[in-house]
């Protein structure tokens, strides 16, 4: 299955560059990933950000017509379901026997555009907490690995 992650954020600094490196080093072939960052419309235009938003989001749309027509959306959103890494790794799993990809939209500083919640297959919550957005990118890609590590029965992931 491929895992695909959509990020609208500016350049990163190094800490989240190495710790997005040093997870995506350890999926293997039966469970890869992609990372795709987009860059977020700028805020000192002056527009509304509803506005912004919506520019944002004809701009995903666009590019995942092109990469990943066919992959289910799981958008991240705090209002989204609030589930264990227990219950990822199902969704996960259940996925691979219909799904061949999977796409993760984490948004902009500002959030994501309604009409993209609308679109999505799925709303997931990583925290009930404000998360700096490279911190979630990267607390996503290392859920998806300790998911997949369940899946896989690897060592990784311990329950208790």
């Amino acid at each position: 299955m491929k895992l695909t992650i959509y990020s609208f954020s500016n350049k990163q600094p190094d800490w989240v560059i190495s710790g997005t490196n040093d997870y995506l080093k350890r999926f293997t072939k039966d469970f890869s990933v992609e990372l795709i960052d987009l860059k977020p419309e700028s805020r000192k235009t002056g527009k509304a950000i509803e506005a912004l938003l919506k520019q944002e989001a004809e701009r995903f749309i666009s590019t995942f017509q092109k990469r990943t027509p066919k992959a289910l959306l799981v958008v991240l959103d705090e209002k989204g379901q609030n589930w264990t890494t227990t219950e990822l790794a199902q969704f996960l799993f259940q996925k691979t026997q219909d799904a061949p990809q999977i796409a993760f939209l984490i948004g902009s500083a500002d959030g994501i555009d309604s009409s993209l919640k609308q679109k999505a297959d799925l709303l997931l919550r990583l925290s009930s907490m404000t998360l700096p957005h490279g911190l979630a990118k990267i607390l996503l890609i290392e859920q998806l690995y300790r998911a997949v590590s369940q899946i896989n029965n690897t060592p990784y992931h311990r329950e208790g």
